[in-house]
């Protein structure tokens, strides 16, 4: 019992803030606007314009992360990714990694794909490989559909540990992927054509596992502030 909790502690796991309420620290604006994000009474706003990211400043291998999201507008879309090369890939808005889909519930109504998609899907964004838990295509789908309508707040936490990821909307796990080719990248947050609100998002880093080189997203270089 003695030595069990003195790995804990010495382990310090504990929950870590992502964004402050006050202003974008520790993100990273790729490739869309100033106009596009910005904080206003302790939440994260983001206009959904231009399509594109914003990334961590650093990279994160195993992990639990909970993040609360809420559309705005019937039909939203959006996303955080995982692992991620934190760019836009191969001239395209949105890069490469895990994504953890956000979608309002009208999104397939509107679409016209009421059977093909359910918020809450994880993916292989930009070809990369995963092998999903609950197929649909390369995609895997969630067992339940658990997020609340516009305006209303959700909350996901997801398990990222050595390639595979679990994911639990509103207090029940109902989706997961495993054998993700990368395991270590950025966080993304996604702007994609709607206005989308985040709050209490944080981050408890877990042990690194065996991850090989090709396994770990390309580093960015920071340039130089002007």
């Amino acid at each position: 019992m003695f030595t069990t909790v003195l790995f804990a502690e010495e382990a310090n796991f504990s929950f870590k803030k992502l964004f402050n309420g006050k202003d974008l620290s520790g993100w990273v604006d790729v490739n869309t606007s100033k106009a596009t994000w910005k904080v206003k009474d302790g939440l994260l706003i983001c206009s959904g314009k231009p399509i594109g990211v914003m990334r961590s400043e650093k990279q994160y291998e195993n992990f639990i992360l909970q993040i609360e999201w809420r559309h705005m507008k019937e039909g939203g879309n959006s996303g955080v990714f995982i692992w991620s090369e934190g760019t836009g890939y191969n001239n395209k808005p949105l890069p490469k990694g895990v994504e953890v889909q956000m979608l309002e519930l009208q999104w397939s109504k509107i679409h016209k794909r009421i059977e093909a998609y359910v918020s809450g899907e994880l993916f292989g964004s930009m070809g990369l490989k995963t092998s999903p838990d609950n197929p649909r295509g390369t995609r895997s789908k969630s067992v339940e559909m658990r997020c609340k309508g516009v305006g209303e707040w959700n909350q996901y936490t997801v398990v990222a540990v050595d390639g595979t990821v679990k994911l639990a909307i509103n207090g029940k796990f109902v989706n997961g992927l495993s054998r993700s080719e990368i395991k270590k990248g950025y966080l993304c947050l996604e702007a994609e054509g709607s206005e989308i609100h985040f709050r209490n998002i944080r981050i408890m880093e877990l042990e690194p596992g065996v991850t090989t080189e090709d396994q770990k997203a390309p580093l960015i270089k920071e340039q130089p502030s002007k």
